[in-house]
């Protein structure tokens, strides 16, 4: 563009080739005589929508395009996008075109005319709605709304909105803390601001998707739940080795019910039902892992043999390491406190244990390739 523009529209893209272009269209009837433009984020689409967009870029001087590859997630994309733009008002919506882009034009005279830092476009306020929403979806929708209030700090009415625009100045106070999980980078601004953010609400009704398929697959619970982790307890631990533990610790349960099969169930001797115990937990944690903790990282194809592999030798290090470290705890502290001794060694043990496979299969298994 030849000159800076006042907004920006930031739109992360993933397979929307039938969407790009209607959205521009849509985006243009909004605006006569402001600088702004449509700046789309898009992580590698495979269906053409990048073709697209170039083709928009090279055809409308309010069209640019980000090209992401190797890395995929909503907010990230948000925030490079936002990052990647000096306008001083700043837009968030999805190509899918079920946000109403005719709010746009109200959003910005709201910032432009009071103190307000972020407008949101609300599916739950009067004159707001969720469309064609199955009950079931909308009580989700709702309960994880009350969730997020209690981390935001705020009485937002649709917390889990990502339709929004915001000034520069609010992005840039919250940017530093960003966990950038999941797909709710508002609630994330929200939370990471240093202060409460002021805000106002405007209605707008969801609407149906008609072209390409939604995105949201039944993961992005689990996404969310990260997020609320991470602005919760992230300053203490990182969000990612509390997820890594979590499957760790869903495999104790896998362990012991493979055990009770093999041992009780087909009366295999203890010491092979042990070791087939072990190996169905590993396995199960490390697919696990592969789908929720490195979500974002995920193994695929010959990278998840190989991936697999260096799973098993790392984590059998591992157990070498607990081994050793609880028969060293137990033997320093058992004349000194006999009756908890292999408590405490056997605690240590498995805390020796999951760091290292936490650090070390971050590093080999699931390390990022550019």
């Amino acid at each position: 563009m030849s000159e800076t523009a006042e907004l920006s529209i930031v739109i992360p893209t993933f397979n929307e080739v039938g969407n790009v272009g209607i959205l521009v269209e849509k985006l243009e009837a909004q605006f006569d005589g402001l600088r702004w433009e449509a700046l789309f984020v898009d992580d590698d689409s495979s269906d053409g929508t990048r073709d697209a967009l170039i083709l928009l870029a090279q055809e409308k001087p309010h069209v640019r395009m980000i090209q992401r590859i190797g890395r995929r997630g909503l907010s990230s994309a948000v925030v490079e996008g936002i990052l990647s733009t000096t306008a001083p008002y700043i837009a968030v919506m999805d190509a899918d075109l079920q946000h109403d882009e005719s709010l746009l034009p109200a959003m910005l005279d709201v910032l432009r005319d009071s103190d307000t830092e972020i407008v949101v476009g609300s599916r739950y306020m009067a004159g707001g709605g969720v469309g064609e929403w199955a009950q079931s979806r909308i009580r989700i929708s709702q309960f994880a709304g009350w969730l997020a209030r209690k981390v935001t700090r705020s009485q937002l009415s649709d917390p889990m909105s990502g339709f929004f625009m915001l000034k520069r100045a609010a992005f840039d106070r919250s940017v530093r803390k960003l966990s950038r999980e999941g797909y709710k980078i508002l609630l994330d601004i929200f939370a990471s601001a240093p202060e409460p953010v002021k805000f106002e609400e405007l209605p707008y009704v969801f609407r149906v998707r008609e072209h390409g398929e939604s995105k949201l697959d039944s993961l992005v619970i689990w996404e969310y739940l990260v997020l609320l982790l991470d602005k919760m307890f992230g300053r203490f631990l990182p969000v990612r080795f509390m997820m890594f533990g979590m499957v760790g610790g869903s495999g104790v349960f896998v362990h012991f019910a493979a055990l009770w099969v093999c041992f009780r169930l087909l009366g295999v001797e203890f010491a092979i039902a042990q070791g087939i115990a072990t190996f169905v937990a590993m396995n199960s944690n490390f697919f696990l892992n592969n789908i929720l903790t490195y979500r974002d990282r995920r193994l695929r194809g010959t990278r998840l043999v190989w991936g697999l592999l260096s799973f098993y030798a790392i984590c059998g290090l591992g157990v070498v390491g607990n081994v050793n470290v609880a028969d060293i705890v137990f033997d320093s502290l058992n004349t000194v406190t006999p009756g908890y001794s292999w408590a405490v060694a056997g605690a240590a043990g498995a805390l020796i244990s999951v760091v290292w496979n936490y650090v070390v299969t971050a590093w080999f298994t699931w390390r990022r390739r550019n």
